[in-house]
């Protein structure tokens, strides 16, 4: 077998359109959201990179004898979120890299 320049020619376009559709991908993740519900009273926006847009907290969840609980929920929902927002651009990029482990590929987290 030896050195074909049309093989890497073509392994490099290969890997340059990979590289153009993971940044599409990435861009569309920051105008892509999940949401999550936490006890039914708090409720969390996240975008497809994790960072957090919105919270809403329903007024009668605020209890000032019984903060911690207010406080649980919000963890929660703020775990949750970023979890299924990891989820989504997990998916949205295996969907380009064809589920390849690429060593050193920055992770969007």
């Amino acid at each position: 077998m030896g050195f074909n320049p049309n093989n890497m020619q073509k392994m490099m376009k290969q890997v340059q359109k990979m590289q153009a559709d993971m940044a599409r991908v990435q861009e569309e993740l920051r105008t892509e959201t999940v949401e999550v519900e936490s006890g039914g009273v708090v409720k969390a926006v996240f975008n497809g990179h994790g960072d957090i847009e919105s919270i809403t907290i329903d007024p009668q969840a605020v209890d000032p004898s019984d903060v911690e609980m207010l406080q649980d929920l919000i963890l929660t929902a703020v775990r949750e979120g970023q979890k299924k927002a990891q989820e989504l651009a997990s998916s949205r990029l295996a969907a380009v890299t064809g589920n390849m482990n690429i060593p050193g590929m920055p992770g969007l987290f």
